[in-house]
Formats: structure tokens, sequence, C-alpha cells
């Protein structure tokens, strides 16, 4: 194996999840739904843009919208206007502000910490604690 693929398997991944109880109520997948809301204007359509089923991508959008003082996502109903979705004032702050955190993330995966335990890292697990 080359070194560039040996970088990249002892690569710190650090990924923020909020949780609200057992629920996540904002990772890195409900904040990238949240962008596609707020670019396709429609739930179901940031979905199928995401790749996600429906049923799925409701799911995520209930979550977070029971997680918080205030829904995230704003929906109007269909008809001959159309229905859609938007952020709220609040889905836009949390979005915002989620992924300022992802990009302190960012910055200490460049830290002198992650050097020295990447370091101290073996490339690959030991088959056994004996050896």
């Amino acid at each position: 194996m080359n070194e560039e693929k040996l970088a990249e398997k002892n690569a710190l991944d650090i990924k923020a999840r909020l949780y609200c109880g057992a629920e996540i109520a904002m990772g890195p997948g409900k904040a990238s739904l949240l962008e596609a809301i707020g670019r396709e204007g429609s739930i179901s359509a940031a979905g199928r843009a995401l790749g996600m089923s429906y049923r799925r991508t409701w799911m995520l959008v209930d979550t977070m919208n029971r997680c918080w003082a205030t829904p995230l996502v704003e929906t109007a109903a269909g008809g001959t206007q159309g229905g859609g979705a938007r952020l709220t004032d609040l889905g836009h702050e949390i979005l915002d502000r989620y992924r300022a955190l992802e990009q302190r993330l960012v910055e200490a995966a460049r830290d002198e910490n992650w050097d020295i335990l990447k370091a101290a890292m073996l490339m690959e697990p030991k088959q056994s604690q004996k050896g």
C-alpha cells in the first residue's frame, strides 16, 4: 500500500452530532438536508437532490422540528399555488452555527494534539492484544 493510501487510512474524521434526548437534533446529514431545502424550496425536492426517500426526508425534518425551541423548517400546503418549504429564521441560524462548529472541528484536525495522537496510532489494528 502506498504512503498516500496509508495516510488516508489514518485520518481524523470528526463529526459533530447534537442530541436531543436519544434523537440526533443536528448532524452532517441534517445540515445538508437544511441546505437542500433552502436551495430547492421543497422537502421532497431536497430529498430527491440528496438521493433520499420521501419518507426518510420527512422523518428527518420532523425530528429536527421536534428537537428545537421552534421548528427549523416551515411548510406550506400544496394546491394550485403549489406547496413548498423554507427554513425559518431559527433554521438559518442553527445551520450557520452548526457549519461554523464543523469548521472549528476541521481546524482541530490540524492541531498538535492530532499530530501526537496520529503518531501513537497504528495504521492497522493488531491481530490480538498479545501481538
